[in-house]
């Protein structure tokens, strides 16, 4: 979706002024380098890819020396070279204990350690902090002895994420359209007979097709399962009358989206109408609370507290009326929710992008609502980026309904 004669994504923009942010917060944090497993680390500040199957194997890792640029240790290192070449002299093999599955006893480990020992001396940061965002026990015992001090390289990383830029915000949007046109498959799927994993398949189907990287999750939830939410989609059939949600959590160009929406098979009754109306009411108010110099207390204080909602307290409802960073993960800074931000209130500035959802059960014990808006803050308010209608009930599904 890039093209020489319009301006839309300048990708090499965009890997320049994502490692810029990384290496700006490697320095305010005082580390000496950062070493990222994290794939959306990775990807923020080397520009690469390998796919999701090497996600989670603690085999694919990049460090960020101070004053430098990023080294990458990388399974397909030899294609790296020809397809990324912005990085080219600067990628090797990746060879580590793949979790422990490959046996202690081989050295990998430790071989490991000393190889990230000796990349530090090279660039004269042995002795300094080093900031790594996760590891798995073996390793971070092994850089120990090495005589590394080891820190949370995390939160520089996600300072670093907080704010997108124009390029960032793009593929946000890019994103988000391609779940638009899944919601309008999922709308014309909605039926009597058609089962939960049923309108993930659309899901799935359209997003792909579109080209999306990853689609992550599809929750799928109806009728009463909706009660409490689950947070997972099943194989129950929809009746008419049944509310349906849906979740869809996708990645285009390692950018994602969490995007909300409900739908009713038929007509809804007044109870379902009752809960979408104080659904929507909860995010509008949220939203209009997002500008420059608010805080995520100012957000929070916009949702109901949890024994409004039938649950005994914030912890239990903590995720249901939530607030949360969105860019190259589902969770980045900043994070609301009624549970802290009133206590530890963080501010919003332009160009950080989150989204906000609620959810609201109906009275007659037969569904729920819950609605999810992404938004970027600009610089006198916010600019919504998800398009497929939230602002009704959408009634599909059984003739003469709507």
């Amino acid at each position: 979706m890039a093209v020489d004669f319009e301006e839309r994504v300048n990708y090499e923009r965009l890997r320049r002024e994502r490692l810029a942010r990384a290496k700006e917060q490697l320095k305010t944090y005082g580390l000496g380098a950062l070493l990222c497993y994290d794939f959306d680390n990775i990807r923020y500040i080397t520009g690469t890819h390998v796919g999701e199957w090497a996600r989670n194997k603690m085999q694919r890792y990049a460090i960020l020396p101070r004053d430098a640029d990023p080294i990458l240790y990388d399974p397909a290192a030899p294609a790296k070279r020809k397809s990324a070449p912005w990085i080219a002299d600067r990628v090797h093999p990746a060879v580590g204990s793949m979790r422990g599955s490959i046996p202690p006893e081989v050295g990998n480990v430790e071989a490991l350690a000393r190889s990230v020992k000796q990349m530090l001396s090279e660039y004269g940061v042995e002795k300094e902090p080093l900031g790594v965002d996760i590891t798995d026990i073996p390793f971070y015992q092994a850089l120990q002895k090495e005589n590394i001090e080891v820190v949370d390289g995390q939160q520089a990383m996600l300072d670093a994420r907080i704010i997108k830029t124009r390029d960032e915000i793009e593929l946000l949007k890019l994103a988000a359209s391609m779940v638009d046109a899944a919601y309008y498959e999922i709308a014309s799927g909605i039926k009597p007979g058609a089962r939960e994993n049923d309108l993930v398949a659309i899901a799935n189907n359209t997003l792909f097709t579109l080209g999306s990287d990853l689609v992550e999750c599809v929750n799928s939830v109806s009728g009463p399962r909706a009660q409490p939410h689950p947070h997972t989609f099943g194989d129950r059939i929809i009746r008419p009358g049944d509310m349906v949600f849906l979740d869809i959590m996708h990645s285009f160009n390692g950018y994602r989206t969490c995007y909300y929406r409900t739908f009713v098979c038929g007509k809804p009754s007044k109870a379902q109408l009752d809960a979408y109306e104080k659904t929507w009411k909860w995010l509008k108010d949220s939203i209009n609370a997002v500008k420059p110099g608010a805080t995520t207390a100012d957000v929070a204080k916009c949702w109901p507290p949890a024994e409004e909602f039938g649950l005994k307290d914030e912890r239990e409802a903590f995720l249901l009326q939530f607030g949360h960073g969105i860019g190259m993960s589902i969770w980045e800074k900043p994070i609301i929710s009624r549970l802290f931000s009133f206590d530890h209130p963080f501010t919003l500035k332009e160009g950080m992008t989150f989204a906000l959802e609620t959810y609201c059960p109906s009275a007659d014990g037969q569904g729920a609502a819950r609605i999810e808006e992404e938004v970027a803050v600009t610089k006198d308010g916010c600019e919504r980026l998800f398009k497929f209608p939230a602002e009704e009930l959408i009634s599909c599904g059984v003739p003469g309904s709507i």
